[in-house]
């Protein structure tokens, strides 16, 4: 708890305006840092990481969505969300989980893929294009902040930013 309370007040005396935990795979390590960010007084977006279990549908400690959702919100998060680890298609039901779980904002980071070694260097495969045409199905499930994590760039962020052109959903 020290070292989260430690950064946690440095970045709020610096003018933080919130703090973002994310790829988080241990809950009780991400409700510390929420804990953290909550007592320097920011707000906080507390990020968790889906990528193990039978449908990787779970964190490394065998969390389910909807359970973080849940132990986040009531540890004081503003935001609840998750990112890295899958491509954006697996998002969506994970986002799906979460909104029925909790009526906080959403936060989706989805990676541009699973990453394939190309010449002994990680390569992601999903082009810009296929990554934002799940940006409409991630919003109708509930994400109010979605973004790109591993393997995203600028270009995925000017597409999704093209597929939100329409009218913007409602978050809480």
């Amino acid at each position: 708890m020290a070292a989260f309370t430690e950064q946690a007040q440095a970045l709020a005396e610096a003018g933080a305006d919130a703090l973002v935990v994310e790829t988080m795979s241990d809950l009780e390590e991400a409700k510390l840092a929420v804990a953290a960010a909550k007592a320097a007084g920011l707000p906080v977006v507390a990020s968790m990481v889906y990528d193990s279990g039978q449908d990787h549908d779970r964190t490394m400690m065998g969390t389910r969505p909807e359970h973080d959702a849940v132990a986040l919100a009531e540890a004081g998060a503003d935001v609840v969300g998750a990112n890295c680890g899958r491509g954006i298609a697996d998002f969506v039901a994970i986002c799906r989980r979460m909104r029925a779980a909790t009526q906080l904002p959403l936060w989706m980071k989805a990676n541009a893929g699973l990453p394939e070694l190309v010449h002994g260097r990680p390569v992601y495969c999903t082009t810009p294009a296929e990554f934002a045409k799940h940006i409409p199905a991630l919003v109708d499930a509930g994400a109010c902040f979605v973004g790109g994590c591993c393997g995203t760039s600028p270009e995925f962020i000017r597409e999704i930013t093209t597929r939100l052109a329409s009218p913007k959903p409602e978050c809480v």
